[in-house]
């Protein structure tokens, strides 16, 4: 793992690591899920000046580290020590974005979601607004 990234993780690469670790939980990442990483990216303040060429280093750290026994838990280690408090609810909101991003959710989805939300403390009542707003943002006519 410490070959993988060459410095600590960003609270942006904490971010996208997140996203990714969304989209890879069902072992199937979709091309909408990737497209609206690449669009959050992109698009969002919380990104401004970040380098997109480092979404695939960090992709990588999460894929060896879900190939390891306690690999969530030292993602979420990784989460905890690179992602300040004022940016858990934005984390959540990113994650379920992408989540909903393909217009399916996925029991392994949506367990990480549950264990994302318990990580960040997230209230539940917001994480019922956050969630409900990615519904809304992804809802098909």
């Amino acid at each position: 793992m410490a070959d993988t990234i060459a410095h600590p993780m960003s609270p942006q690469d904490a971010l996208v690591a997140l996203m990714v670790a969304v989209s890879a939980s069902d072992e199937d990442i979709r091309t909408a899920e990737l497209i609206k990483i690449q669009s959050i990216v992109s698009t969002l303040p919380v990104f401004l000046n970040y380098d997109a060429d480092r979404i695939k280093t960090v992709s990588q750290t999460v894929f060896d580290l879900f190939d390891q026994e306690d690999g969530l838990d030292a993602l979420f280690g990784l989460m905890r020590d690179a992602l300040p408090e004022r940016l858990h609810e934005t984390a959540y909101a990113l994650s379920c974005d992408v989540a909903a991003a393909d217009g399916t959710l996925a029991d392994t989805e949506l367990r990480l979601l549950e264990e994302i939300r318990y990580e960040l403390n997230i209230d539940r009542l917001h994480a019922a607004a956050i969630e409900r707003g990615a519904r809304a943002r992804h809802l098909r006519a």
